[in-house]
C-alpha cells in the first residue's frame, strides 16, 4: 500500500515561514509520476484543498485562502513535492497532507491519508 510521508512542520509566529516536503515510502509509487495536491485538516476539520501541481511542473492551482502566500514546487529528480508557506497566520494552523489527485482542483485523492505534517502558527 502506497504511503505518503509528510514532512517539515513546525511551531512557527504569525508571520513566519515553513516549507514542508512531500515523498513517498513505497518504491512503486513516485509523486514525480501524477498530479499531486497539498490538503490541510484543521481540529474538528474534514480535509481542505490547499494547492496542487501538473506532472510537468508547469501548471498550479491554489485555494482562494492562500492569497498568494504559499507556492507548491516539485523535483522529479528527488521525487518530492514541496509547499513553501510564507506569511503565515493562525487560521492556518492545521496538519498539511499530500495526494494524488485527479485533476488541479484536488479532485479524488487516489491513496489513504498519511500523518500528514503538524502546523502551528502563535499569535
Amino acid at each position: 500500500q502506497v504511503r505518503l510521508i509528510e514532512s517539515g512542520g513546525g511551531l512557527v509566529q504569525s508571520g513566519g515561514s515553513l516549507r514542508l516536503s512531500c515523498v513517498s515510502s513505497d518504491g512503486t509509487f513516485s509523486p514525480s509520476s501524477t498530479q499531486m495536491a497539498w490538503f490541510r485538516r484543521a481540529p474538528g476539520k474534514a480535509e481542505e484543498f490547499v494547492a496542487a501541481i501538473d506532472r510537468p511542473g508547469l501548471r498550479t492551482n491554489y485555494a482562494d485562502f492562500v492569497r498568494g502566500r504559499f507556492v507548491i514546487s516539485r523535483n522529479t529528480a528527488e521525487s518530492t513535492v514541496y509547499l513553501q508557506l510564507n506569511s503565515l497566520e493562525p487560521e492556518d494552523t492545521a496538519v498539511y497532507l499530500c495526494n494524488s489527485v485527479r485533476n488541479l482542483d484536488g479532485q479524488v485523492p487516489a491513496f489513504a491519508w498519511g500523518q500528514g505534517a503538524q502546523v502551528t502558527v502563535s499569535s
